[in-house]
């Protein structure tokens, strides 16, 4: 049991038998009232956000959650199958619980698997990525105002806004939490 003060952001908690990964959490205390803390909670399986407030009494159950590392191997049909490293045991997914995710998935990459009482409920990517530049419009010539962007396409079929100097065949870097470009790899 998590108590008033061990809910942090990151932290996965199990509230009405649902997995929320805490997002922030802030601590409230006005005049001559109890303190609180004012938590803004995202659900592990639909991606639904919502806020709570934790009283000073109040304890919450830590999920059960596994983190376990996988290898993306390939699609079948719309479903997804990874393989556990270690085990070589093998889990379909469905497009649900991939997320956006699925536009950044190369056969052979490298992902965390987090499991809910044993069942997988989020495919996590590294924070940043590589991915090879497949189609980039040409960058017109004294088009140079400040922060020009222009749409790319990266190997996977996700489309990133990158700047005018990214051409077709440059490896980018690519933050997956905001799906945007960082840097020429």
């Amino acid at each position: 049991m998590l108590g008033f003060n061990d809910i942090r952001k990151g932290k996965i908690v199990e509230l009405e038998g649902q997995p929320f990964v805490v997002q922030s959490a802030e601590f409230l205390r006005k005049q001559q009232r109890r303190p609180v803390m004012r938590t803004i909670l995202k659900h592990l399986q639909t991606g639904a956000t919502k806020e709570h407030s934790f009283q000073q009494s109040d304890k919450v159950q830590e999920a059960d959650v596994d983190r376990i590392d996988t290898q993306f191997l390939y699609r079948e049909g719309e479903n997804f199958v990874f393989m556990q490293q270690v085990t070589y045991e093998q889990f379909t997914i469905e497009p649900a619980l991939v997320g956006d995710a699925q536009h950044y998935l190369l056969e052979g990459q490298q992902v965390d698997l987090i499991l809910f009482r044993g069942k997988p409920v989020v495919v996590e990517l590294p924070i940043k990525i590589d991915r090879t530049v497949i189609e980039a419009p040409p960058g017109v010539r004294g088009d140079t105002t400040k922060n020009v962007m222009q749409e790319v396409t990266v190997e996977g079929g996700a489309k990133i806004k990158a700047p005018l100097f990214v051409k077709e065949g440059d490896r980018i870097r690519i933050d997956t939490r905001a799906g945007t470009y960082v840097e020429k790899a």
